[in-house]
């Protein structure tokens, strides 16, 4: 793969061939809670910015940060909430939802992240999911009025006299906490909560993070919310502490970051945590992602280091193109999965990025694997870096049994990354996390002695084309280096004879307004297997996604209509 040899040390794995890797690393875990380490970070750095909300027009140092999170701390301890219960948030990428976060910490409480983009159901089944006890909401989102919603969910809010809930939708439930200078019925205002402890109260905080420990929950990210039931997924203190030391390797010490990312994504919580273990300022460009303010806010704010999903990078990439902004010298980090080879050249041309640092992730495990600064640009077209310090990888088969080096199976991960599991689900836990420690990712891999590896796509995107088993991510990387696409999608769609047929959803590129089935077919003719040619190509102008910026393929197949589409299938 052109990329070094590590040096750390693998148990095992190279003495029988067997894909096992052990990442000892030279550095120990670091052991400590959200809380104390916004103190760490507070004690040295009291006047150096830790946010900065663009939209907003809001500045907080990391002294401000503290003091802020510790009042509301203590205003959750004198809303009757104990170290344990669940605190919901559900806000865009506002000022309020760090504040919440780290004073959750600091109360040794588990706040939950919510999609703001969630309906009244699904608010409802989430905060019964994790038997939630308060849900800290922003007044509004774009055109939604939050309290409207969850009156559909609450209705006795209206009548209600004091500020503590009892409803039998939401038996759980027993505040709501809305950031407004408005007075909603049933609920409290943010800023009337951080003014109920005194300030003895206030101080006592400190104390107690002595009785915190790493190894306890803190946070709980909703998964799966667009393919099925949401799931819980628990992580500890430890992990979102650890996951972004490795940030440490590329300077990221007292830099300007901007974070584009929604706060209710695993990526941008890790970022966030990475930015604080560092002495980072994190700029916020918007309450949603927009790509040319993006662009703006890392040009005003000086920004060094922008995180982002590849997904955002495509849509910078377009503005850029158009704006011809004067941005230099950045860092790109992205995480999620493996980046086409035609994408990451874009990115460096461009976006004028100095380096990148991919990442492989998901919400059940955060990061496992990442390049190294030093690592050649052109290695990241191959692998997805090299395992991160103290985690263990492994190939398996279907049956479990771990395969030879560079032969292709199902990652597993074991280490502190690692969930703690699925909240009120043990049966799902169970599915993917053994009682050994190693979870099931669900990537179909390729790992190599020396500790990088190649992801060729999801298990569960795995395309049975009659005895074909055909990984989109493959397709899709050939289509991306066509010059007219700027993005594409390949998915399986229902077919008499074959079982399911291959349909490319494709973005043009500005400046192309037509492409047809003879191009995408001479294009792949020869260099890929003429049962992988997409025989539906539909042309879109954007892709149905979550707010992160992941492509719903499951309601892509549901618009499937095969009188819509540009049949391929007659040149092959």
């Amino acid at each position: 793969m052109g990329v070094k040899k590590t040096k750390y040390i693998q148990e095992n794995g190279e003495n029988c061939g067997l894909s096992y890797f052990h990442s000892v690393g030279k550095n120990p875990l670091v052991y400590r809670t959200i809380g104390q380490q916004l103190k760490l970070s507070a004690q040295a750095n009291a006047k150096r910015e830790a946010f900065v909300f663009v939209e907003e027009n809001k500045r907080f140092t990391y002294e401000q940060l503290l003091s802020e999170a510790d009042r509301l701390a203590a205003g959750f301890q004198c809303l009757g909430l104990d170290k344990g219960d669940r605190v919901g948030i559900l806000m865009p990428n506002v000022s309020a939802w760090p504040i919440t976060m780290f004073a959750a910490a600091r109360a040794g409480l588990i706040s939950v992240s919510l999609n703001p983009t969630y309906t009244p159901q699904e608010i409802q089944d989430c905060l019964n999911k994790v038997s939630a006890k308060a849900l800290v909401a922003s007044e509004k989102f774009g055109s939604k009025i939050y309290y409207d919603q969850l009156l559909e969910i609450l209705p006795e809010l209206s009548s209600c006299n004091s500020k503590k809930i009892q409803s039998k939708r939401l038996p759980f439930l027993s505040t709501i906490i809305i950031d407004s200078e408005k007075d909603y019925p049933g609920t409290l205002r943010l800023s009337d909560a951080m003014s109920l402890p005194t300030i003895q109260q206030i101080n006592s905080i400190e104390e107690q993070q002595i009785d915190i420990s790493p190894d306890i929950g803190c946070n709980i990210q909703m998964t799966s919310g667009f393919t099925g039931s949401p799931k819980a997924v628990l992580h500890k203190h430890l992990t979102l502490i650890n996951i972004p030391s490795h940030m440490r390797k590329i300077k990221i010490n007292s830099t300007t970051t901007c974070i584009p990312l929604p706060f209710c994504h695993i990526y941008a919580l890790l970022s966030i945590m990475g930015c604080l273990c560092n002495n980072a300022t994190v700029v916020i460009p918007n309450f949603i992602y927009d790509p040319e303010k993006t662009l703006h806010a890392i040009r005003k704010e000086n920004c060094r280091i922008i995180f982002a999903m590849p997904k955002l990078f495509i849509d910078l990439i377009s503005k850029q193109r158009k704006l011809k902004l004067d941005i230099k010298n950045l860092i790109g980090i992205t995480a999620g999965t493996q980046c086409s080879q035609e994408l990451l050249i874009q990115m460096k041309e461009e976006l004028g990025l100095r380096t990148l640092m991919v990442h492989l992730g998901m919400t059940e495990y955060g990061i496992s694997f990442a390049f190294h600064p030093k690592d050649k640009y052109e290695d990241k077209f191959e692998t997805v870096g090299c395992l991160l310090d103290h985690l263990e990888a492994k190939v398996i088969d279907n049956k479990g049994k771990v395969v030879p080096f560079g032969t292709p199976g199902e990652l597993c991960i074991r280490g502190y990354s690692t969930m703690m599991g699925y909240w009120g689900d043990e049966q799902q836990t169970r599915k993917i996390l053994g009682s050994d420690g190693w979870l099931k990712t669900g990537d179909y891999f390729i790992l190599e002695p020396n500790g990088y590896g190649k992801i060729i796509g999801r298990i569960s995107d795995i395309i049975t084309k009659g005895t074909e088993k055909i990984f989109p991510k493959e397709i899709e990387s050939l289509l991306g280096t066509f010059p007219a696409i700027e993005e594409v999608y390949v998915v399986g769609v229902p077919d008499k004879y074959w079982g399911e047929e291959l349909c490319a959803f494709i973005r043009l590129r500005e400046g192309h307004d037509s492409l047809s089935s003879y191009d995408i077919y001479e294009f792949c003719k020869g260099k890929i297997s003429s049962l992988k040619i997409p025989r539906y190509v539909r042309l879109v102008e954007d892709y149905p996604k979550t707010l992160s910026g992941k492509v719903k393929t499951v309601e892509l197949k549901k618009t499937f209509n095969i009188m819509e589409f540009i049949v391929v299938k007659k040149y092959i």
